[in-house]
């Protein structure tokens, strides 16, 4: 890096250029290198289907403020009307029929059920503009809420224009998510993701979630309960689901989606069949979470699919022609080259069979002899099998009975294991007996000994007693 930024400071040194000339063509380089990228971009036709779901919500809000906005506007003239008339876009057109209230006639009646679809609802919309309490209009603010109205009405046609085209965008690039989840889901699960092959990238879990990320970073952050489904919510099977069994459908969507997506972005036959095979899947695990019917298994079901996607395309005979032509070419060349393999050991076993006669001609005259040796040596080899059989039966015998008097050895001691605890048992029993009685002798012994200290201490204390006396006699006698 180093080198080349030294190269691009010091070119004008090298090549004979102006700075004005570098710039300009520096310039050209970027312009050329950014038009090949997006001329090559393998996301340019997701990038139609993305503009158009933006440009549509878009729109629907839009029009939803707008359809508001005329109904209020032309409530201060024709109240009534707002009550009557429910659809906005029926609202609008009938403000661009009608117009002022007073010069509304019965002929009127005809174009008014046309419009709504309702000849009764007509009638009702006639009477109530001969009755209407709205305060009567100026041709001018007349003219201004008209060409709203217009406004209005050219929108919602473009909408329905730019609808259709989405639809068949996405016919054209995603036909299996088309019919599994509809267009509108379909095309916001691609916008999210940024293309169909990035979609095709993500796995179930994260589809099934997109579109909630913030209320997903907030449940891990507070560590509460995680969504269940994001964009995924707007599609009819989750609708349709109660809400026990919503997260499980929306799991089970999201993982036909997945797959859905793949089978769009990476197959070079675009057809619809496996969105309808997966969607009809989805449709059975509804069903079965209502009823307990068990569903198809997906592996049969996907089977099915490209059976009927190979016929329809022709693409299982396609295949098979050239496989079976192969295979009979594989067989032909094994078979010659497993006969030419038999006719070499053949014609090698023959030369050998040949070379062998002579050999053996002469071998015959030396092996008569050495025959007779065999039958001596093999007659005094049976006579030392036989013998080394007898001694070998010996042995049997001594070490069966060496065993048995093992036996019994290990039987007696066994019983004289046996007898020891018992009579250690009985010494123990004695012993406990014979504790009691040394105690109580002992106490017998410790309690004499007291009474006899006590005996001699009161016999000492008596004899002093009588010395002090007898002393103290003489000295009164002299007295």
């Amino acid at each position: 890096q180093d080198i080349i930024r030294c190269i691009r400071y010091h070119i004008s040194d090298f090549i004979k250029l102006k700075d004005r000339d570098l710039i300009k063509a520096q310039l050209g380089l970027g312009h050329s290198y950014s038009r090949s990228k997006v001329k090559f971009n393998v996301h340019k036709v997701d990038n139609m289907i993305i503009q158009a779901i933006c440009t549509l919500e878009q729109i629907d809000k839009d029009l939803n403020t707008y359809h508001m906005r005329v109904r209020e506007w032309y409530s201060w003239h024709f109240p009534e009307m707002i009550k009557i008339v429910k659809e906005n876009i029926h609202f609008a057109r009938l403000i661009k029929l009608i117009q002022n209230k007073t010069d509304i006639k019965e002929s009127m009646v005809e174009d008014i059920a046309k419009i709504v679809d309702d000849e009764s609802l007509a009638k009702d919309i006639y009477n109530a503009a001969k009755a209407s309490m709205g305060t009567d209009i100026s041709t001018i603010d007349l003219e201004s809420i008209l060409s709203f109205a217009d406004r209005v009405i050219s929108m919602h046609e473009y909408r329905e224009s730019l609808e259709q085209y989405l639809t068949k965008k996405m016919r054209d690039i995603a036909p299996n998510l088309q019919a599994l989840i509809g267009d509108r889901v379909g095309a916001k699960l691609i916008s999210r993701a940024g293309s169909l092959t990035n979609l095709a990238k993500y796995p179930a879990s994260t589809i099934q979630i997109l579109g909630a990320e913030k209320a997903l970073f907030r449940a891990m952050k507070v560590r509460g309960k995680t969504p269940k489904y994001g964009i995924i919510y707007n599609s009819s099977f989750i609708s349709k689901a109660t809400p026990k069994n919503k997260g499980r459908i929306s799991r089970c969507l999201a993982n036909k989606v997945a797959s859905a997506t793949r089978i769009d972005c990476f197959s070079e036959t675009p057809t619809d069949k496996f969105g309808l095979s997966l969607k009809k899947q989805v449709e059975d695990r509804l069903e079965f979470f209502n009823t307990g019917v068990s569903p198809k298994r997906n592996l049969d079901v996907m089977r099915e699919v490209i059976k009927e996607v190979e016929k329809d395309f022709g693409i299982g005979s396609a295949s098979t022609t050239p496989s079976k032509k192969r295979s009979l070419d594989d067989s032909k060349s094994e078979k010659s080259s497993k006969k030419t393999k038999k006719e070499s050991k053949k014609e090698e076993s023959d030369e050998e069979i040949e070379e062998e006669k002579p050999k053996e001609s002469k071998k015959s005259s030396k092996k008569a002899e050495p025959k007779k040796e065999e039958t001596k040596k093999s007659s005094s080899k049976k006579a030392a099998v036989e013998s080394e059989e007898s001694e070998e039966e010996k042995e049997t015998k001594k070490s069966s009975k060496k065993e048995s008097s093992k036996r019994k050895e290990r039987d007696e001691d066994a019983m004289e294991v046996d007898e020891k605890p018992a009579a250690k048992s009985e010494k123990k029993s004695k012993k406990a007996v014979e504790e009691p009685k040394k105690e109580e002798k002992s106490t017998k012994k410790s309690s004499s000994k007291k009474e006899e200290t006590k005996e001699e201490t009161k016999k000492s204390s008596s004899k002093k007693a009588d010395k002090e006396e007898e002393e103290k006699k003489p000295k009164k006698s002299k007295k």
